[in-house]
């Protein structure tokens, strides 16, 4: 259905006459009478009868003009959400539990009446910063581990989350009791992280386990978040990693431990990734509340790999 008839016939409408709807869509009388003659032989039906000093409709046309509206408002619609500068703010997270979606939430709740499209995308970091190069993304949270913290031409990028790590366990694991664990005592428990695919996070543990001693298993298949934590709570001997602000609900009967790791602790480097000429108007509000609540870990009481340094 032509679009363009559509909205003239919504104009002759509101108008009551063609000149109006006309001068209004800035065409000529004769454009608005053909378009509106197309829509009526598209439909079938008369929508406009003669009237005194103009136009009414007629019964068709009335029926017509609710869903020609609607379907002028679900074009706006479609159009808003594609295009630079008009659609919602369009932001991958990876993953909606972790700490960048905590974040991006946080910052929601101070500007609720922002435009926002929250999107976790099942792509390589690589991809998704062709998808941020391209400006289908406005943004995108890596660790640019393959890279060293560098970006395509065009692309910024600022490291703004330092996510400590807290071991998850059930009540009978032999460290349930424990108010911290160091990673020295960790040497001797499995980790396990079922279907880790996310190649930089993959690669962030086995460069943790290989630092630490830690036996990191990766191996088998997810059968989802809920199935980890059933198993985890029901082990006297397995245990994961999880970010301190990640977050998890399970059932009170659990009794799942969240322990922090110390003596160092790790910590998952997130860095924002955006396109420099980027305009977006929510744009740089939330490049700023980034910027304005990360603080760096320093010290000797925290690790990051070397590329992250």
């Amino acid at each position: 259905m032509d679009l363009e008839a559509v909205r003239t016939f919504a104009a002759v409408a509101a108008a009551g006459r063609f000149q109006a709807a006309a001068d209004e869509l800035g065409v000529t009388q004769q454009a608005a009478s053909k378009r509106v003659a197309g829509l009526e032989r598209q439909l079938g039906v008369r929508l406009f009868v003669r009237a005194a000093g103009g136009v009414r409709l007629t019964v068709d046309g009335q029926a017509f003009l609710p869903h020609a509206r609607e379907l002028l408002r679900a074009a706006e619609r479609a159009l808003t959400a594609v295009t630079p500068g008009r659609r919602a703010l369009r932001i991958d997270v990876l993953n909606r539990r972790v700490a960048a979606a905590g974040i991006l939430h946080d910052f929601y709740r101070q500007q609720p009446g922002i435009e926002l499209d929250v999107v976790t995308l099942t792509v390589d970091a690589a991809s998704a910063l062709a998808e941020v190069g391209a400006g289908t993304l406005d943004a995108t949270f890596r660790s640019l581990r393959a890279t060293a913290g560098k970006v395509p031409a065009g692309l910024r990028a600022a490291r703004v989350i330092d996510d400590r790590h807290q071991v998850l366990v059930g009540p009978r694991h032999p460290l349930a009791g424990a108010t911290a664990v160091t990673l020295a005592e960790l040497a001797g428990h499995p980790i396990w992280m079922p279907g880790l695919a996310d190649t930089e996070a993959k690669g962030y543990y086995e460069d943790l386990g290989a630092a630490f001693g830690l036996t990191i298993d990766t191996i088998g298949p997810s059968f989802g978040v809920e199935a980890l934590l059933a198993e985890i709570a029901d082990s006297a001997r397995l245990a994961t990693f999880v970010g301190e602000g990640s977050r998890y609900l399970w059932p009170e009967s659990y009794d799942l431990r969240r322990i922090p790791v110390v003596g160092p602790t790790p910590v998952y480097p997130h860095s924002v990734i955006w396109r420099a000429d980027n305009a977006h108007p929510v744009l740089a509000s939330f490049l700023g509340y980034l910027h304005s609540r990360y603080r760096a870990t320093a010290g000797g009481d925290v690790w990051v790999p070397e590329w992250a340094r």
